[in-house]
């Protein structure tokens, strides 16, 4: 079983979260003699995780252990694989009642904080303070650092504040100074597609916890090419990646704490002055979205349009709610189209290699992890058919997580990407029918089909009273894609 770890820890290292894996092995005496699911686990482990040991001997473990715990919660987090042999499980070593014992708890992270350079945060407060035209875009590290409140402290300055898909979140999306989710789906239906300019017209341009990744740069083609980049990230190995930066290693806690104190040293006049010309055209753009919306989209069509769902999810969403997403386009209706209602609400979606089947299994973690909290799992049926089986889960270990269904037998990410580059698509790309609410309900749980817009909110809330496992299966429309930038114009969508 050690071998379906691989994909779970591969995410996790992408994605920056702490994991520590304990892996059985095999016994000490048929190492190297074909043992039962013998395998070079150290190998194996390897490309997926930041440190990889194997217990020799079982005095060791305290140490081990520790150790496994410190390297994933240190530094970048990310996971670590403690290997133990079968029979070390069975010893009883005595140990010295006077030999000293390990008590430190290492199971929180950041395990340690840094601050960066001062001369370097004072570098960078002068550079925000004389721009133009700043600009922070804040990634998933604010959420692993904690650092909504100084991030918004930043923002209170005047500072407009975008967000990476695994940043959504890290402000409220709602204050008159946030921009919303930059990247590669900013194409028109995008909420943040008349925010383009702020982007590309930056100055000066503050990168917090953010990978500068393909998808969040839509290709290395959204960020500015001739803006002064200030990279704050606790692994200098990510600083300067993509974009020359003014270097600020450190905790995103602490050094946008520090960051925000030396600017409250200098001359703001300039942000200050601008800041009521900016919170308009930020207000006119959403309004100009809502114009979009209601132009280019048919929120009453049948079969139903994917943006009427989010629509409605929206609707009964609270600061408290967590919202999970399946890899693909779940992820990116999720990201467009919600509303992150304070600094700090939790949309979990698989960005780090994203591959399908990832929402209900998040959702069951958020669930297990936030019990008080509304979990609602978007996916869709090519994902949802990775993972069915979950649901038996889900109803044994009372984890009531709401799993809404995108039905609309196609894998759509895939046939409409093969269709904007090639024309033409293979035939992985198509279904046939499948009834996921009755799947739900052979699991013991609650299924509902829906093929009306109209009847979302009323499924929506009696699945939030009900404290049940739900799966609404809703039959949407297939040519509906999100507000991709590589798809604009492309004539072969319009099947």
């Amino acid at each position: 079983a050690a071998t379906l770890l691989v994909p779970g820890l591969a995410e996790a290292l992408k994605a920056s979260i702490p994991v520590v894996a304990i892996v059985q092995d095999v016994h000490r005496r048929f190492t190297d003699r074909n043992a039962f699911q013998e395998l070079d686990h150290l190998a194996l482990f390897a490309g997926v995780a930041k440190w990889v040991r194997r217990v020799a001997v079982a005095e060791r473990i305290d140490d081990y252990v520790d150790m496994a715990f410190a390297a994933a919660a240190s530094g970048r987090p990310g996971p670590a694989v403690l290997l133990v042999p079968l029979d070390l499980l069975d010893e009883r070593p005595d140990f010295d009642a006077a030999a000293p014992r390990r008590s430190a708890s290492l199971g929180t992270y950041p395990l340690d904080r840094t601050v960066a350079d001062p001369a370097r945060i004072a570098q960078a407060a002068e550079l925000i303070a004389g721009a133009q035209r700043p600009l922070v875009i804040a990634g998933g590290g604010v959420h692993s650092s904690g650092a909504y409140t100084e991030l918004a402290a930043l923002q209170a300055l005047g500072l407009p504040v975008a967000t990476t898909v695994m940043g959504k979140g890290a402000v409220a999306e709602s204050d008159p100074l946030s921009v919303g989710v930059a990247g590669y789906f900013m194409a028109p239906r995008a909420r943040a597609s008349h925010l383009r300019a702020l982007v590309t017209e930056a100055d000066v341009v503050l990168l917090v916890g953010n990978r500068t990744n393909q998808n969040g740069t839509d290709s290395w083609s959204l960020y500015p090419e001739g803006a002064r980049f200030i990279h704050l990230d606790v692994d200098g190995g990510e600083i300067g990646r993509n974009y020359e930066s003014l270097r600020l290693v450190g905790d995103a806690k602490l050094t946008l704490a520090a960051l925000a104190e030396a600017l409250r040293l200098r001359d703001l006049s300039g942000l200050e002055g601008r800041r009521a010309a900016l919170e308009d055209m930020i207000a006119r753009a959403r309004e100009a979205h809502a114009a979009d919306m209601a132009r280019l989209v048919d929120l009453e069509a049948t079969p139903i349009r994917p943006e009427r769902i989010m629509a409605e999810i929206d609707a009964v969403t609270t600061p408290e709610t967590v919202v999970v997403a399946d890899a693909s386009y779940a992820s990116i209706w999720i990201a467009n189209f919600l509303t992150a209602r304070k600094a700090g609400q939790r949309f979990l979606t698989p960005r780090g290699i994203a591959g399908l089947g990832w929402g209900l299994p998040f959702a069951l973690g958020a669930k297990a992890a936030r019990p008080e909290a509304p979990v609602i799992c978007v996916t869709g049926d090519g994902g949802f058919g990775h993972v069915w089986s979950e649901l038996e889960t889900a109803r044994r270990m009372r984890l009531p997580v709401i799993v809404v269904v995108l039905n609309n037998r196609i894998l759509g990410y895939q046939k409409h990407a093969e269709l904007s580059l090639f024309g033409d698509f293979t035939d992985v790309c198509d279904f046939e029918a499948v009834d996921h609410a009755a799947i739900a309900r052979a699991c013991g749980c609650t299924g509902t089909r829906l093929e009306r817009p109209g009847d979302l909110a009323p499924a929506l809330r009696e699945a939030l009273a009900s404290g049940a496992v739900t799966v609404i299966d809703v039959i949407t429309d297939q040519r509906a894609y999100p507000p991709i930038t590589s798809f604009e114009g492309k004539d072969a969508l319009a099947y």
